[in-house]
């Protein structure tokens, strides 16, 4: 009897396994075919691009991999976007096969990597576009020697056509269909809700807990999950007057300590990337000190500007100058470097509002220091971002030092401005 129980339950957990599996590569292949449909057409006609070749190598793929597919690649295999004129982009598959990539239902042709000449021949591109790049490792998939071996498939007249694709790939993943959205707000309720669960007393006991206990226990969600990261192993750290203290270290969680979590999940071909922040209390105390709630509230004043300012229709940069205008309006002072506060009243800010999707940090517009190219990208319904500050406060709790509170979540950008997709950092977690 227990045998033929235990039988039932196993069936019944590989049934809901394989349910779960099924139902991401379903929403995978409707993300792929919407994308090609509505998005592919308008990316390689504005880059003027009429051919789009992904190459893939068994064993080191394209960072697309996903986007396009996957599928099993014996030594070297092609995928290959035609505009032919109309209102669809013909989608050809050499050397690459599998039954997720051929049932997926997104290709028009699928055939062997030696047709690669007559195919590239018959259709006579005159721009063929490859993944190199030198500003974003998204767009850099096709390696030197893979390049070698194209060209000498290819022969030099058509080597002479070659271009980078660099800014069709950031136009074709950064501009998304509601079916990608819709799969990002679901990563991004299993991203704050572990965070959240990760910050209370049913995984921290202070005086025993370590941080890298709190990353661990991350860890594991994200693997009973089935879910990815572009981060490795989640950050949480403690930040003191000096700065941050100790990172997913063996560091014991003390009573008075600020916590913070900066880490995102993926699910799907989607990463998301955020914060959180906690107080632990000290004996005595009942609620968070007045200077570190204050600390909190000047980061989301400077939240609430940044979402107001963001509309789409400009580029990166003048979005980015139109923030840091509304936030010296409103009083705050702009840092001229990452960690360079002054110590002055106000409350010094630096914002890195980057490209979110794909990848923790996407390759599209970003309104962030740290991507200086992609400044001058123009800001497009559709675009995921993360809306990321740093705000440096004065807390008197701590002779006067300030206390830098990061936050972050993800939206996206539509005719609006910037909508949330998912519930946003309300406040400071409370660990008794």
């Amino acid at each position: 009897m227990k045998v033929l129980l235990s039988s039932l339950i196993l069936i019944i957990s590989l049934s809901s396994y394989s349910q779960e599996s099924m139902r991401r590569w379903r929403k995978m292949n409707q993300v792929r075919s919407d994308k090609f449909d509505l998005v592919l057409p308008e990316a390689m006609r504005e880059n003027n691009i009429d051919m789009w070749i992904v190459t893939n190598r068994e064993g080191n793929f394209d960072p697309l991999y996903a986007d396009m597919g996957e599928g099993y690649v014996g030594s070297t295999g092609y995928y290959i976007f035609t505009d032919k004129g109309g209102d669809r982009i013909e989608r050809a598959v050499l050397g690459i096969s599998g039954y997720l990539l051929e049932e997926g239902g997104t290709y028009d042709y699928f055939g062997s990597a030696d047709e690669l000449k007559d195919f590239v021949t018959t259709h006579n591109p005159k721009k063929i576009g490859l993944n190199i790049s030198k500003h974003m490792g998204g767009a850099d998939g096709l390696t030197h020697s893979a390049y070698l071996e194209l060209a000498g498939v290819l022969g030099k007249t058509y080597e002479a056509r070659f271009v980078s694709a660099e800014k069709l790939v950031s136009d074709f993943r950064s501009r998304r269909v509601a079916s990608e959205i819709a799969i990002y707000g679901e990563a991004g309720e299993l991203s704050y809700t572990i965070a959240e669960r990760a910050l209370s007393n049913e995984i921290i006991t202070p005086g025993v807990t370590t941080l890298e206990d709190v990353a661990w226990w991350m860890k594991e969600q994200q693997f009973k999950h089935n879910l990815g990261s572009s981060f490795g192993m989640p950050s949480v750290y403690i930040t003191g007057p000096d700065g941050v203290e100790a990172t997913s270290s063996d560091r014991i969680i003390q009573r008075g300590d600020v916590l913070m979590i900066d880490w995102g999940v993926g699910l799907m071909n989607m990463y998301t990337d955020m914060k959180r922040i906690a107080y632990v209390l000290k004996e005595g105390e009942i609620g968070v000190p007045l200077g570190i709630q204050n600390a909190f509230e000047q980061g989301v004043k400077v939240r609430d500007i940044i979402k107001k300012t963001i509309k789409p229709g400009v580029t990166a940069q003048k979005a980015e100058d139109a923030v840091y205008a509304a936030l010296t309006k409103a009083g705050f002072h702009k840092m001229q470097g990452f960690n360079k506060n002054t110590d002055s009243e106000q409350t010094d800010v630096i914002i890195g509002c980057h490209s979110v999707g794909n990848w923790g940090h996407g390759i599209g517009p970003s309104i962030a220091f740290f991507n200086p190219v992609r400044l001058g990208y123009v800001l497009k319904p559709t675009n995921l971002i993360s809306i990321e500050l740093f705000a440096y406060t004065k807390v008197p709790e701590w002779g006067g030092k300030k206390l830098r509170v990061p936050l972050e979540d993800d939206a996206v950008i539509t005719e609006r401005g910037i909508e949330w997709l998912y519930p946003v950092n309300p406040r400071v977690l409370v660990i008794k």
